[in-house]
């Protein structure tokens, strides 16, 4: 009796990555390192699993239940920790930033600074998932440690902007959502809060988005934080950066007045000097766990708000000597895949001729006749040999039709047709683009099919 099989399915919130979806990814991931190479930033990668306390020193015990748990069931200390503890020892990396920052920490004496470093590490949270959010995403990391100026922030500011500007977003279609932990202090100062629940208040501004309204004023009833006040004195202070923005001296003089405002006039210069400040828009809404950031922060949003964050960073100049390195300042981003998908995906700007060109088959080689189908593969491998993408088909057949529609559906750029003519040394070589097909000889293969590739180019 026949056992009827399983229907098995990747884990909720997990993705299987078809071809096309692979070269969707791949194409994201390309231009994000070209990017961040073009910027000056080296890449570097760390463990898929860290240590726990890894992460709850960064986020705190709270981290504890967004995180994928690891353990072997084949070390003893391991599972006495699990029953001990009742969590593994080890977890799948939520975030990259911990790594990054231990990394730095063990060599920070030996490496050069500023310190420009990118990843494109996967990412697990154990949440619902959503759209926009699932449990598994790849995140293109971008940091400079070891430089105190605005121009540090501009720069990896300016770095997810020329990524953006690759994918084919304009200014119009995106906005960079500014903040600055000073000026958020300042604004909760002025809402009477004391200096001792600042940090209280920041972690509540940071949750506010998650929490329903009724109970996000509860809470601030109870520090006590006058929501409304800080909010209206906030809008102040935006107000007094736009006029900033402007770079007339009077104004900026005046806005540097505000408390909270006086490391804003030098990060616009910074932004207005590497062509950023266009796309970018102060907003106080943006906190971004102020507990750990320590100056300014920020998120990449579409222009309409449909969808969550497509990036979010900020300056974090503590986290290094928390990990025993050296006191170093240091900014960065995480651009995540999903989101940044769903954008393109609804712009139009994911086209199939934009992931799958580069993966295009320079050349399908076919054979005529079954003399033919004996020397192909020693063809085939002589080209890949030189470099060539070359496939071929895998059927008996010997129409030449018909397996001219197996090099189109395969979308190659060029058919090589071996038939009666080898036996001269020449074969039929055929541009797909254009239909112009004509004789050659064998040793002309690989020069023809190299300016054939260059004319597509």
């Amino acid at each position: 009796m026949a056992v009827a099989g399983r229907n098995f399915q990747p884990p909720k919130g997990m993705r299987d990555f078809y071809p096309q979806d692979m070269a969707v990814r791949r194409y994201l991931e390309g231009v994000w390192r070209r990017t961040a190479i073009n910027h000056g930033f080296e890449e570097v990668e760390g463990p898929t699993f860290e240590n726990i306390e890894l992460y709850t020193h960064k986020s705190g015990p709270g981290i504890v239940s967004e995180i994928f748990g690891v353990f072997s069931g084949k070390d003893e200390a391991e599972l006495a920790q699990l029953k001990a503890l009742g969590r593994a020892p080890f977890a799948l990396r939520p975030e990259f930033t911990p790594t990054l920052a231990r990394m730095i920490a063990a060599r920070a004496d030996s490496l050069p600074k500023p310190i420009k470093w990118f990843a494109i590490p996967t990412m697990f949270r154990a949440e619902r998932p959503q759209r926009g959010r699932l449990r598994e995403h790849v995140q293109w990391n971008v940091d400079c440690v070891g430089e105190q100026s605005s121009q540090a922030d501009a720069e990896v500011i300016a770095a997810a902007i020329s990524a953006l500007e690759a994918l084919g977003l304009q200014s119009i279609d995106i906005t960079i959502k500014l903040n600055h932990r000073e000026l958020v202090a300042g604004g909760i100062r002025s809402s009477g809060v004391s200096d001792d629940n600042i940090e209280q208040a920041m972690a509540l501004l940071d949750k506010r988005a998650k929490l329903p309204e009724a109970a996000f004023l509860a809470q601030c009833s109870a520090l006590p934080f006058d929501f409304e006040r800080f909010a209206a004195s906030m809008v102040n202070r935006i107000d007094a950066i736009n006029s900033a923005q402007r770079l007339r001296e009077k104004e900026r003089s005046a806005s540097q007045s505000i408390e909270g405002m006086e490391p804003l006039p030098a990060l616009i210069e910074s932004l207005a000097s590497l062509d950023a400040l266009r796309w970018c828009a102060f907003d106080y809404s943006v906190v971004r766990g102020l507990a750990y950031y320590t100056g300014t922060v920020f998120e990449i949003h579409e222009a309409t708000g449909a969808d969550r964050a497509i990036a979010g960073g900020g300056r974090y100049d503590n986290l290094i000597e928390s990990f025993d390195g050296p006191s170093l300042p240091a900014c960065g981003f995480g651009m995540g895949d999903v989101v940044l998908s769903l954008v393109l995906h609804d712009k139009g700007l994911l086209p199939e001729d934009v992931y799958m060109n580069p993966l295009r088959p320079h050349a399908f080689v076919i054979a005529a006749d079954d003399d033919a189908a004996a020397k192909l593969p020693g063809l085939v491998a002589q080209l890949r040999r030189a470099g060539f993408h070359v496939r071929h088909s895998y059927k008996s057949t010997r129409n030449v039709g018909k397996l001219l529609s197996e090099a189109g559906r395969c979308r190659a750029l060029t058919a090589i047709i071996l038939g009666k003519d080898l036996h001269e040394n020449k074969v039929d070589f055929k541009d797909l683009e254009s239909g112009e097909q004509r004789a050659i000889a064998l040793d002309e293969i690989e020069a023809t099919l190299r300016m054939s590739i260059d004319r597509g180019r």
